[in-house]
């Protein structure tokens, strides 16, 4: 009998936060502050939603656990090297994250920008590692590589900051979010998969489009709830797109519509999954809970 998803949940959670501590350098470490804030940066907050696609799809393709584990904690540094840096001046300039201050807030922006740069390091370095045979660790950084890259995630907040004030055409919105948050949430499922196997044409097309579904519906979500919660739910700062005059689904299309393109985008997660049958449980459960979540 398959664990209860919430208890699934909480103990993958638990076990990223022992797992990305020992992967990080000490805080005792010289530069101390440099490997204090990156501590910081990483630890102690988050929904871990990367990490869990990673473990979800790593059970759909029984890949080994240590590879699981290295491929969860990279993504993840992506992901929090990426926030420490949209949170700077220069890109998004906000002082709230994940319920704290920001990197540059507790620290200083120089400290957050070679926080930034050395948890992307850290991140090829850790997926590098253990015992997969050395050309799936090469697909797999390329893999990591490109979702975080001009093609993936960068682009995206490249595309963003220049979109400010600007009402984009949907299509361009929808490519936009591709990029800047789809990308590395599919790399977290590709990743994940990779770990166990070779993929077949159908296997990987069907993951690919599953991860388009939640790429995309995790964005409007985020759109909705910068809308509808206040900062204290969300842990960072509530309404900064719309004070920002940045495009949002919600600004395009309206709150109902939006609700009811994520509510649609979630059925066609669930739909590009039905080739795995049961196997992939819990990723349909991350497809509701991405869908359906309220922080």
């Amino acid at each position: 009998m398959k664990q209860d998803f919430a208890d699934w949940r909480k103990a993958v959670q638990v076990d990223m936060e022992a797992l990305l501590q020992s992967h990080l350098p000490p805080a005792e470490l010289l530069p101390r502050t440099l490997h204090e804030a990156m501590q910081y940066a990483v630890l102690d907050g988050g929904k871990r939603v990367r990490p869990l696609l990673v473990f979800a799809a790593g059970e759909v393709f029984d890949a080994p656990r240590d590879a699981v584990e290295r491929a969860a904690c990279a993504v993840e540094m992506i992901h929090a090297y990426s926030l420490v840096h949209d949170d700077l001046p220069c890109m998004d300039d906000d002082d709230l994250r994940r319920g704290k201050p920001t990197v540059h807030k507790k620290y200083d922006e120089a400290t957050a920008l070679l926080v930034g740069d050395a948890l992307q390091s850290q991140a090829f370095e850790v997926l590098a590692g253990g015992t997969l045979d050395a050309s799936r660790k090469v697909a797999m950084l390329t893999r990591l590589a490109q979702a975080s890259g001009s093609r993936g995630m960068c682009g995206g907040q490249a595309i963003d900051l220049a979109s400010v004030g600007i009402a984009l055409p949907r299509d361009q919105l929808e490519q936009m979010h591709r990029l800047k948050t789809g990308a590395l949430l599919e790399a977290s499922v590709m990743l994940g998969a990779m770990a166990g196997k070779s993929l077949l044409n159908d296997e990987a097309a069907a993951l690919h489009a599953y991860s388009a579904s939640i790429g995309l519906a995790f964005q409007v979500v985020d759109d909705i709830l910068d809308t509808t919660a206040d900062s204290a739910t969300l842990g960072k700062t509530a309404g900064k797109d719309a004070a920002s005059s940045k495009p949002t689904y919600v600004s395009m299309l309206g709150l109902n519509e939006s609700l009811a393109l994520a509510e649609k985008l979630r059925q066609d997660a669930h739909e590009a999954l039905d080739i795995f049958g049961d196997r992939a449980l819990r990723l349909g459960e991350l497809a509701d809970l991405i869908v359906q979540r309220t922080t």
